[in-house]
């Protein structure tokens, strides 16, 4: 995995970026994971936004499958607005996690802090207690950084990226 740039960006706004990378790099089965705001908005993706050469110029999009970041983070926002809404039809409180497990992979949201979701697309073989647990520790670590300011900064350098 290729991590993307950091470059500019503040020491939280590194920090989280850090923490998602070793969040896919240390927790195997994991695909690829996305925070997303609570507007739908990518904040962090374990994708470079665009492929670059040996030169650092960007070339192109990734040209990854179908459980590519982007993708993910269209995923993590609809399932989180939909588990929303069903929670509070049936009165249930807010939502902790969600977790849809499928033939080919599995995928995980869980709530950060002001409707910010991190999203993980894992593998079918997947330990999902692992998975679930590393997810909690980012949410724990990232909650209390993921302000305001730092999230307006993490969209605004995914806009930038080519």
């Amino acid at each position: 995995m290729t991590a993307p740039s950091t470059y500019g960006l503040s020491t939280q706004a590194r920090n989280l970026q850090w923490l998602l990378t070793d969040l896919v790099e240390e927790v195997p089965g994991v695909n690829s994971v996305a925070v997303v705001s609570s507007d739908g908005l990518l904040l962090l993706s374990s994708e470079p936004a665009a492929v670059r050469n040996d030169a650092g110029q960007a070339t192109g999009r990734p040209k990854g499958p179908r459980g590519a970041t982007a993708d993910l983070a269209t995923i993590v926002s609809g399932l989180g607005s939909l588990t929303t809404g069903a929670a509070a039809l049936m009165d249930g409180g807010g939502v902790k996690q969600t977790m849809v497990a499928m033939e080919h992979g599995s995928v995980f949201v869980m709530a950060i802090s002001d409707g910010s979701l991190l999203g993980v697309h894992a593998a079918p073989d997947c330990d999902m207690s692992v998975v679930a647990y590393h997810m909690a520790l980012f949410v724990g670590r990232a909650g209390h950084v993921l302000t305001p300011e730092v999230r307006s900064e993490l969209r605004q350098s995914m806009e930038k990226t080519p």
